[in-house]
């Protein structure tokens, strides 16, 4: 059997308005595809990125398809996410994706290198 691993965290959403609204994420990684993370949004929606395009984005700005990722100065990281009816931004704190990352690296095998692809929402 495959590991998952799974976190619980926080993100702000951004909108257009003055304000932004925490929203809880999930955070998941399954060993049986080793090249992908998912995130849960709000309403269960769920999107399934490249572990790679997380992974650089804490460092640098990386667009892949339809998500693009950036770090925010020293603390935060913006994922921007596509989709046909619209565009939703979330800002995380990048120690809690670091965490989940590290755990990723310690308790489960390393992925195999990635081929570019975008990300669109899983359908399950």
């Amino acid at each position: 059997m495959s590991p998952v691993i799974e976190e619980h965290a926080r993100a702000r959403l951004i909108t257009d308005g003055p304000l932004t609204r925490p929203v809880p994420v999930g955070l998941r990684y399954d060993a049986a595809e080793p090249r992908t993370v998912h995130i849960t949004l709000p309403g269960g929606v769920d999107w399934a990125l490249g572990r790679d395009l997380l992974e650089r984005g804490l460092r640098t700005p990386i667009e892949r398809g339809a998500v693009r990722v950036w770090p925010c100065g020293r603390t935060q990281l913006i994922v921007e996410l596509h989709a046909t009816d619209g565009v939703e931004v979330f800002q995380f704190e990048i120690t809690t994706l670091i965490r989940f990352l590290g755990r990723i690296r310690t308790e489960a095998p390393a992925a195999p290198p990635q081929t570019p692809s975008g990300a669109q929402p899983a359908h399950g």
